[in-house]
């Protein structure tokens, strides 16, 4: 959801890469709904791990900031640190998997877990520089 609310908010002006503690991890289906409320397409998106951007050729020293939404992925960017010069920035954000008994219950989650992510994002980066008139045509 980052990623493509990032890229939404911010266009192509900084490179976003996602990247998780673990690779090829499908795209929840209930992310691609909150999401697609705002406009905003997950459904061909992946999560890469660290060990796979750099296997597919990422320069993780061109990065200047990873911003972790758990504590394994926070761990791991922590230790990346020992070796490329990075920001690591922390962001507590509600794990909807698992939440809910209904469909509109779990949808909640989900939207909870975007919003809180937007509202950090926001925060950290300031306000959107791309029109969302224009981002959602």
């Amino acid at each position: 959801m980052a990623e493509g609310m990032m890229k939404q908010f911010y266009g192509h002006e900084t490179y976003v890469q996602s990247a998780g503690v673990y690779n090829d991890m499908e795209i929840d289906g209930f992310s691609i709904a909150v999401c697609n409320e705002l406009g905003i397409e997950l459904s061909r998106h992946r999560s890469r791990s660290f060990d796979e951007m750099q296997q597919w050729g990422d320069d993780l020293s061109a990065f200047d900031l990873v911003v972790a939404l758990s504590p394994a992925s926070q761990r791991r960017a922590l230790e990346l640190t020992r070796f490329f010069h990075l920001d690591v920035d922390y962001w507590p954000i509600l794990d909807p998997t698992g939440l809910g008994d209904t469909r509109e219950q779990k949808l909640e989650h989900y939207r909870q877990s975007r919003d809180q992510i937007r509202e950090r994002m926001l925060a950290r980066f300031g306000p959107p520089t791309v029109p969302q008139d224009r981002a959602q045509a």
